[in-house]
């Protein structure tokens, strides 16, 4: 099933699961493959916007303006997606949401459901729940449905399979599809999933969604998708089921305006979506037969029960956090991923977790309220990349500093250990940096006991590839430069002595 296995919960460190990763090296080229595509298409169309500060600024604001006033947004939305048809859940926990889903599918009198692409079903592992229900969940998403087959995680935010290759897919729709003579190219692989994937849009009547977008002035649901699947899903099903995180939410239809701009442009490098679905309520002729006046294909323009679930799942313990609540601004678009170093090298298996990369690696901790996945906010060179690409300017640096400090403060309160260690050698380096005495003491010893462990390349160039002990973190993946015989002030007062 998608999704199996991503439980922050019992996933291994981010530094075990990363160096596993680091060794698939076809993996590795896959993701940088499909990651560098994306960079080039995403600065070509961002490039063609003279006012896209401006647009990434508003984005901001809406976003802030949003999560500042979010109690009101939400029940203003359930009001108006009620008085439209539509019957509003709310799931305190992923445990809740679960039953919720399962409990509706089931009233349906639905032992199948058909999947538009969503990223909160994969945080409640839903698919897993289904199937244990009963009920064969089929995700209709190309790129999901290339993971569920192959019994696979999702590595991306938009693109989940960005860490298959064409070969490798082919394969899989070979063995799942029983097509041995199935060929590899991209239309051979597109045709056979729309083959598959049609019997399941015309048989089965009840769909499961996200949404990318909740709007409180109509009470209205918005998803967006780049390959029809799930306009099929939001029409053809009698029963519709939205999961959509608390934090979804937009005040006004208008603000679409904006974040319809924003998304497709740093998510996938495309101007705009090739389909933007908005519903609200039910089909409106959902008393009859629930077919359009007219329609001559026997089509139903809309569910004839409309259900959305709202789920909370630790989201109003991160809006508690001054720090952390600008994480709730994300409109998953993934640019963040795309231009991290740390994803590029590692993929998003590492991460143990549906959500990867630097956005990852600050909202699944606080999902897990600093529970689990405590090592994701080391995940990163804070270089800053993320900051720069992310259209509604969260500041990823600053909470992962933020998170870090937090799980610093946690472990190490009353627990001895690793911690106290670190912090001994902390306030040893603070004594040593208050006194210039002390550094150029220590930078003497220091360069007495590195000798031993300095090797000479061809070039006489001095590095350290080992290092014992706790510090031989740092060679684990990297040499480390030879102390150079003269500092730079004893530079400057040899030069000083000696009159230039």
């Amino acid at each position: 099933m998608s999704g199996a296995g991503l439980d922050p919960k019992t996933a291994p460190t981010f530094p075990m699961a990363a160096k596993a990763m680091m060794g698939d090296v076809q993996l590795r080229k896959n993701v940088r493959h499909a990651t560098d595509v994306i960079q080039e298409k995403r600065a070509r169309v961002v490039s063609e916007m003279p006012d896209w500060q401006e647009l990434r600024e508003a984005g901001k604001q809406i976003r802030r303006h949003t999560m500042e006033h979010l109690d009101f947004y939400l029940e203003e939305f359930e009001a108006n997606c009620t008085r439209a048809g539509g019957v509003v859940h709310w799931a305190r926990d992923a445990e809740e949401a679960r039953r919720i889903v399962i409990g509706l599918v089931k009233a349906s009198g639905s032992d199948e459901v058909i999947k538009i692409k969503s990223m909160t079903t994969e945080e409640i592992q839903l698919n897993a729940a289904l199937a244990a229900a009963g009920i064969h969940p089929y995700e209709t998403d190309l790129a999901e449905l290339i993971i569920q087959l192959g019994e696979d995680r999702p590595s991306h935010i938009v693109v989940p399979a960005l860490h298959k290759n064409r070969q490798q897919i082919r394969e899989i729709f070979q063995r799942e599809m029983n097509l041995p003579e199935l060929g590899e190219r991209p239309e051979d692989l597109a045709d056979a999933a729309r083959m598959f994937l049609r019997e399941k849009f015309l048989r089965v009547k009840t769909a499961v969604s996200g949404a990318n977008f909740l709007i409180a002035e109509t009470g209205g649901v918005c998803v967006v998708e780049s390959e029809g699947n799930g306009r099929m899903c939001l029409t053809l099903p009698e029963t519709l089921i939205t999961i959509a995180g608390i934090d979804k939410v937009l005040p006004r239809f208008q603000d679409l305006e904006v974040m319809l701009q924003l998304l497709p442009r740093s998510a996938t490098g495309e101007r705009m979506n090739p389909y933007n679905s908005i519903w609200t309520g039910v089909d409106g002729a959902s008393a009859g037969d629930g077919l359009r006046d007219g329609a001559r294909d026997g089509l139903r323009d809309g569910p004839r029960v409309f259900h959305v679930v709202l789920m909370d799942n630790a989201r109003t313990e991160i809006l508690a956090d001054d720090e952390g609540r600008q994480t709730l601004n994300c409109i998953r678009c993934g640019a963040c991923q795309n231009v991290c170093p740390v994803y590029r090298q590692t993929g998003g298996h590492a991460y143990g977790s549906v959500y990867a990369g630097p956005i990852g690696a600050i909202l699944t901790p606080q999902l897990q309220e600093m529970h689990h996945a405590q090592s994701l906010p080391y995940a990163s060179s804070l270089c800053g990349a993320c900051y720069e690409v992310c259209p509604v300017k969260i500041n990823i640096p600053e909470v992962l500093i933020h998170l870090r400090n937090k799980v610093v403060k946690q472990n190490t309160a009353g627990v001895a250990g690793l911690f106290d260690v670190e912090a001994g050698a902390m306030k040893a380096m603070a004594l040593i940096f208050r006194s210039e005495r002390r550094f150029r003491a220590a930078q003497r010893l220091g360069r007495i006991a590195e000798r031993p462990l300095v090797r000479r390349d061809a070039q006489g160039e001095g590095r350290i590839g080992w290092l014992p002990g706790l510090l031989g973190g740092w060679t684990q993946a990297r040499d480390l430069g030879e102390m150079p015989k003269e500092t730079f002030r004893d530079w400057w007062e040899r030069r000083g002595e000696n009159g230039n």
